[in-house]
């Protein structure tokens, strides 16, 4: 008895004389108890700028009303499920994506300009006075590498990115050539051009297939069906991402469109205009983009924030819910049946008669695309889900998609990269009214681009996320 007692004492002595310890068994004062750490407030989700909440719902998926083409085996109706997401208000914008083909034209040049610096000389902070001050960030005179730069530079780097060889973008950059700061640096921007003997009219224009977007993406489905993931399962791919202005011209060879090739993508008045000529693989790259410039954001905040959720393209079924609005069955984004509201003005951009491009431009007609938020929005706060410009979907194109696709959430994820066909959604300025329901559906090989194919990106929202919060424009 007297022994049970002692070591009964002994552990009270323990428990005591660790009440003020801050080890790593937890806060002091919670008795023991196994409390996790950090905020109990729910986690709000922060819509993105641009960007409309889709809440989950159920619906009918399929050409549910009437089949004017026929063909009811590309759009077999069922029954399904999707969870909430938010998607781009609008199709993407010229001026949208021109954000994203100069940000990759600058990480180029600043590359090589890094590069051809060397150990530099210029000084953080500096204005972009020589050469020197567009050394990488690490080298520069003063600022001294932290610990992991330096054991990744003896390492060599990693792949995919190398910390010792960060940008510094606070440094101004100079495509005038009145403004180049010494010789140098003319050399190597002369470099990113094509040469003089290529050049139309003399005209001084960016080599813009020297102009890609390397990135990577992990294979997941095939990871996990393979108990197996590893750096196998990365897939690498490098875009040259500025899209093909030429399509005005190819898809319609009996046609006058040369004003549209030579300005539809550049010219300000274009600049709120859908962008097309993208490619499927030009609209993903554009999503991971996208998603590293918010990660990136995140990152260089004092406070840092969750991980963002990535961008990417809908699936179809996302895509189809998310254009019904809110109704059951739609035929049209706004419901339907009929292409017109009560006063004769058209709902969409699309050919309302056989040859009529432009009919009337008081009902609002347009001879080609449209800018985007001149037709009403749906029940979801979404413009353009008809008409103007098709989309591109995630998912690949075939007869048994609808027949093998779960029907939570349905997408066929093994095959969405392989599969050479996309879905693509909506209809476009140039298709008859029928091709604009809900649920026709529609492909395209996903390495063409067409004066009649956009996109639009979403972004999930987490299943246990409370109510939405807007961000600053």
């Amino acid at each position: 008895m007297k022994r049970i007692l002692l070591i009964f004492l002994s552990a009270s002595v323990v428990i005591s004389c660790s009440k003020g310890s801050k080890g790593s068994a937890g806060k002091p004062g919670l008795k023991g108890e196994l409390v996790p750490r950090g905020s109990s407030k729910s986690f709000i989700a922060e819509r993105p700028y641009g960007m409309v909440p889709i809440p989950g719902g159920s619906f009918v998926m399929g050409m549910a009303d009437q089949d004017f083409a026929g063909t009811p085996e590309k759009a077999m109706p069922k029954t399904v499920t999707v969870s909430s997401f938010f998607m781009d208000e609008t199709e993407v914008t010229n001026a949208e994506y021109r954000v994203f083909i100069n940000a990759v034209r600058d990480s180029i040049a600043r590359g090589l300009l890094a590069e051809a610096a060397g150990e530099g000389g210029g000084e953080e902070g500096g204005n972009g006075g020589s050469i020197g001050d567009f050394a990488y960030a690490s080298k520069k005179t003063g600022e001294e590498a932290t610990p992991y730069q330096k054991f990744m530079e003896s390492q060599g780097g990693r792949d995919g990115y190398d910390e010792s060889k960060k940008l510094d973008w606070k440094v101004p950059l100079q495509y005038n050539t009145s403004a180049y700061p010494d010789e140098k640096y003319a050399e190597v921007l002369e470099s990113m051009y094509l040469p003089a003997d290529k050049r139309i009219n003399n005209e001084r224009i960016i080599d813009w297939s020297k102009i890609k977007y390397n990135y990577q993406w992990e294979d997941v489905a095939s990871a996990v069906k393979d108990k197996n993931r590893g750096t196998q399962y990365l897939k690498k791919e490098s875009i040259a991402v500025y899209p093909d202005t030429t399509v005005w011209v190819k898809d319609f060879s009996y046609a006058y469109n040369e004003p549209l090739f030579d300005q539809y993508f550049w010219h300000n008045a274009y600049k709120e205009y859908p962008v097309v000529g993208v490619t499927w693989d030009q609209a993903r790259a554009y999503c991971d983009f996208k998603t590293k410039l918010k990660t990136d954001y995140n990152n260089s905040l004092k406070k840092k924030k969750q991980k963002s959720m990535r961008f990417r393209l809908p699936t179809e079924a996302e895509w189809e819910y998310a254009a019904k609005g809110g109704i059951q069955n739609a035929t049209y984004p706004w419901g339907g049946p009929y292409l017109q509201d009560d006063r004769g003005c058209y709902l969409a951009n699309f050919k309302p008669k056989r040859g009529t491009y432009i009919e009337d431009e008081k009902k609002g007609n347009y001879t080609y695309t449209a800018p985007v938020k001149k037709f009403p929005k749906n029940g979801f706060g979404l413009y353009d889900m008809a008409g103007n410009v098709s989309e591109w979907t995630e998912s690949p194109y075939s007869n048994s998609t609808y027949e093998f696709s779960s029907t939570l959430n349905p997408y066929l994820s093994n095959q969405a990269y392989r599969e050479v066909k996309k879905t693509i959604r909506g209809g476009s300025w140039k298709d008859a009214g029928y091709l604009l329901m809900t649920g026709y559906r529609d492909w395209e090989r996903k390495d063409s681009a067409r004066s009649y194919i956009g996109f639009r990106t979403i972004q999930d929202i987490p299943a246990g996320a409370g109510k939405f919060k807007r961000t600053t424009k």
